[in-house]
């Protein structure tokens, strides 16, 4: 019960041909594009005349048919584009060197966090290129591993991935969610850990939702949708989300209706099933942030367990977080932000829940509670402070018990372990460290690894740094950069700016596979920590979402004229990547000063924030945006949506947008209908291409794809940025 639940979703971090043509460099303003012809000819999308009346104000649609994903007219654009930006990415002269290059520094083995049950290690390990990680076990961490499931044997082309999985608490059993291109949908499957065959379960249109298994490991709840309408399953509208019980070998018709709300369709759903296996706790969620209710249910002896007892309330309001993180009895601890925006731990006596009766376990601090896990009868909370992560063991009376000391500066990115056993697990990284997973022993106050990777690049020849610019308001933003040592201020350095910046899900220095290579060809990476994340809080979400959503574009920008100013680069030499939220920050942004990037790389994000909602869970994202149903938040919506700001005969960045056929998160037809919009409006030669993946998904590639798509990105970012060819070439 120590993993958050999916009430974000969202989330990140996505072979061609043709004769070499004239490729234009970065324009650095209209007049020097004008000068350099076009060399590419962007297929015609017709417009059509959809006017849409927002509150008195008319909004024309001209692309509404590429809203319809299974149209012939869509599908012919698609392949069209696709058709010109293949080739034009395969003759971009980084393209094959970055290629082979990320594929070695892809190719080096690395693990997931361990979930104990039973005294049975379960993780996942890639060996390196493995499309997905297979699934294995191990009785001790010095015993030898055994595979339990193979996700590359289910799909070789890794077209269907193994989404999530939950072993059962005796150990034998694991159900584990399969879904197509990795959308997210799912069909849950039960395999024989020992035997390695699958039974006859199969439970369809699983979303949003985890796997709680009851204690006698006979069944599990989860969440489910209806099925959505035959030709419209990756895009329409979701609604009616309802908690559900499976016992396994009986067919899904059998599974049990556990609690729903038809007065409340649109909300999230969900059940957790505490350690000891006594209470189903059931949160419910409005939106993709933090505020949920609670309810629990006691089902009396955990090994024989009533599945049926009745749903009473916790905490009935949704003002706040109410996240049960474990329980010693009928004490639940919980983390919580009413009145403490930091957050804090609380714990509820469920035989009188009243919250007067409440007490503060873990009172709230000056930095940021970003996580907090119950293992051995103690707390485990990670806190941010200025970004980087702290681990500080607290008693479940308060007393603190010291801190679990890092391995350096960085990010913890995960917690797991068991309330009745000692040992914590969690996982760290930096943006010059691999991810590895640790296991804590709380009694020799030692970390040791687990299945430590081998660096693949030699990091000693570069540098990260914490610094800070000042946004519009004067409020002070975080930022990291990573650069090689030594690095002259002279404003020619080809620099990246990543960033995210909502959902209260924070941008936290971590280590990408990819980057290493773009820092090698003598670039700078820069990670942004904005407001509308939870760095400093809930106040610090709070601050970027709704009608303060310009505060995150702000906070961008002001880091980007930060590197200029500093002559850490120029804006011939600058660039912008996103993803999802993300994606609508790039749109944005470089709308907003185009004048100030090279290259701008929106990937899958939401760019029609007027009909965002009427899409998939787009309805779970108005709490943090709003809808264009309501004037007062049309009013805000309309002045940086990406789609509707674009302006004819201005000179945007060269632009390379992707996306994927299986987005069932951020519909495709976001990306159709800004790149048609954007290729209409560029006012100067600057490319504007679209990238589509078949069978990929919001945030799913198999590997070989994923290196493809990345290859293809810095390849565009290079060139555009006027990183010579001859210096391509990787250093190994």
């Amino acid at each position: 019960m120590n993993r958050l639940p999916f009430l974000a979703p969202f989330a990140l971090a996505c072979a061609a041909c043709g004769a070499p043509e004239p490729i234009p460099g970065p324009a650095t303003s209209a007049g020097d594009a004008d000068r350099m012809k076009p060399t590419l000819s962007y297929p015609i999308a017709t417009k059509g005349d959809v006017v849409d009346d927002y509150h008195g104000t008319t909004v024309a649609d001209p692309y509404r048919w590429m809203e319809n994903l299974d149209s012939g007219e869509t599908a012919a654009w698609v392949a069209a584009s696709n058709a010109v930006t293949e080739p034009y990415l395969a003759r971009l002269p980084h393209r094959a060197a970055l290629n082979a290059r990320l594929t070695e520094l892809w190719n080096y083995p690395r693990v997931g966090l361990p979930q104990v049950e039973a005294g049975q290690i379960f993780y996942t390990k890639n060996t390196g290129l493995q499309r997905q990680a297979p699934l294995y076990v191990r009785s001790s961490i010095t015993a030898a591993p055994t595979l339990v499931l193979d996700p590359n044997a289910i799909s070789a082309d890794g077209s269907v991935s193994v989404a999530q999985y939950e072993p059962s608490p005796d150990a034998r059993l694991i159900a584990y969610g399969v879904s197509a291109g990795g959308a997210d949908w799912q069909t849950i499957k039960v395999r024989n850990v020992t035997t390695g065959s699958d039974g006859p379960d199969d439970v369809h249109w699983m979303r949003f939702s985890e796997i709680a298994w009851t204690k006698d490991s006979k069944g599990f709840f989860y969440s489910r949708y209806p099925e959505p309408p035959r030709n419209k399953v990756l895009e329409a509208a979701l609604s009616g989300h309802a908690l559900y019980y499976h016992a396994v070998g009986t067919p899904q018709s059998a599974d049990r209706l556990i609690f729903e709300r038809k007065d409340l369709a649109t909300w999230i759903v969900g059940g957790l099933v505490s350690e000891d296996g006594r209470y189903l706790f059931v949160y419910m969620a409005e939106g993709s942030g933090n505020r949920n209710r609670l309810y629990v249910a006691d089902l009396g002896d955990p090994m024989a367990p009533n599945v049926s007892a009745p749903i009473t309330p916790v905490v009935e309001s949704d003002d706040a977080e109410y996240w049960p993180i474990g329980n010693s009895g009928p004490i639940v601890y919980l983390r919580h932000d009413k009145d403490a925006p930091n957050r804090k731990v609380i714990a509820i006596d469920l035989r009188n829940p009243a919250p007067a009766q409440w007490k503060t376990i873990l009172p709230e601090r000056k930095e940021a509670l970003e996580r907090v896990a119950l293992v051995g009868g103690r707390l485990v909370a990670q806190y941010l402070v200025d970004v980087q992560s702290r681990l500080a063991l607290v008693g479940l009376d308060g007393t603190p018990l010291g801190d679990i000391a890092l391995p350096g500066a960085g990010s913890v990115d995960g917690i797991s372990g068991r309330q009745d056993a000692p040992e914590i697990w969690y996982s760290f990284t930096a943006p010059l460290t691999p991810l590895t997973v640790y296991a804590y022993d709380p009694a020799a106050k030692r970390s040791a690894p687990f299945e430590a990777p081998t660096s693949p690049v030699d990091v000693t020849q570069f540098e990260t740094k914490a610094l800070f610019a000042t946004s519009k308001d004067g409020t002070r933003v975080p930022f990291f950069l990573t650069a090689k040592k030594g690095l002259a201020l002279d404003g020619t350095n080809p620099t990246m700016l990543y960033g995210y910046g909502g959902f209260s899900i924070s941008t936290v220095p971590t280590y990408r596979a990819d980057v290493p290579a773009w820092l090698e060809l003598g670039g700078v990476w820069v990670t942004v920590s904005m407001r509308g994340g939870a760095e400093y809080g809930e106040a610090w979400h709070e601050a970027g979402k709704l009608e303060k959503k310009q505060n995150v574009f702000d906070d961008f920008v002001a880091v980007a004229e930060h590197l200029v100013r500093e002559k850490y680069t120029s804006p011939a030499r600058l660039g912008i990547m996103g993803g999802s939220n993300g994606g609508l920050l790039v749109g944005a942004v470089m709308e907003q000063r185009p004048e100030l990037f090279a290259v701008a790389l929106p990937a899958v994000g939401v760019m029609d924030m007027l009909r965002y909602d009427r899409f998939t869970g787009g309805r779970l994202w108005v709490t943090e945006y709003g809808s264009s149903s309501n004037p007062a938040h049309f009013a805000f919506l309309i002045k940086y949506s990406p789609l509707h700001n674009l302006k004819p005969g201005t000179c945007y960045p060269a632009t390379l947008i992707t996306t994927a056929d299986h987005d069932d998160r951020v519909v495709p037809s976001h990306s159709f209908k800004f790149a048609a919009t954007l290729q209409s409006a560029q006012g100067c030669s600057n490319p504007v291409l679209i990238r589509v993946e078949v069978a990929g998904s919001h945030g799913y590639r198999p590997t070989d794809k994923l290196i493809a798509e990345r290859a293809d990105m810095w390849a565009f970012a290079a060139e555009h940025m006027g990183v010579r060819a001859a210096s391509a070439a990787p250093a190994h």
